[in-house]
């Protein structure tokens, strides 16, 4: 069985003290944790997946206009990767075992062509991670789990600006949808 990791929203925007939506010092802790697991993901020949946050400014037909500021816009720097993340996706984006593509609602199966992916790439099991834990990652877990992927959780990796919504979303992770949590 192959398994992927998704990598989830771990922009600028999202992470860096000065982005857009910043879940700030919470999703700055992870960058190591995430970057580990990747590493580890390529190492062992399983699959590292980026759906990646793209909007367009002000998009009068995008329900997120309403909710939040304008935040990953394309071509700029708070759509970029943040951190060692960033940095590790740069130096392996041209491997057969990492693909990056764009996603534009907080599911990265909504709209998207990942579930192909994976079927075609034979993956049953997904490894979250990523940013916010109580949102994109929520979102995408509850899609996984409705198309029967096995879900694991690695505590250490997803993140928040709401701690309440983050503790929350673990618990409906696991009490939910089955998932396994990882401690470390």
């Amino acid at each position: 069985m192959n398994k992927a990791l998704l990598i989830i929203d771990y922009t600028n925007d999202f992470v860096a003290n000065n982005g857009t939506l910043t879940c700030g010092k919470p999703g700055q802790a992870i960058d190591h944790a995430i970057t580990h697991l990747a590493e580890e993901f390529l190492t062992n020949q399983d699959y590292i997946v980026f759906p990646t946050d793209l909007h367009v400014k002000n998009d009068p037909f995008h329900p997120e206009t309403k909710l939040f500021p304008p935040h990953n816009l394309a071509h700029t720097w708070g759509r970029e990767l943040y951190g060692d993340v960033g940095s590790w996706f740069s130096a392996h984006k041209n491997s057969n075992h990492v693909y990056f593509y764009d996603k534009n609602r907080y599911s990265a199966f909504v709209n998207t062509n990942l579930e192909n992916f994976l079927r075609t790439h034979f993956v049953e099991e997904l490894y979250l991670a990523g940013v916010c834990t109580d949102i994109c990652v929520l979102h995408t877990a509850i899609d996984a789990y409705n198309k029967n992927f096995d879900i694991t959780i690695p505590k250490n990796a997803v993140a928040s600006f709401n701690q309440i919504g983050h503790e929350w979303a673990l618990n409906h992770f696991k009490n939910s949808l089955g998932a396994t949590i990882i401690e470390n």
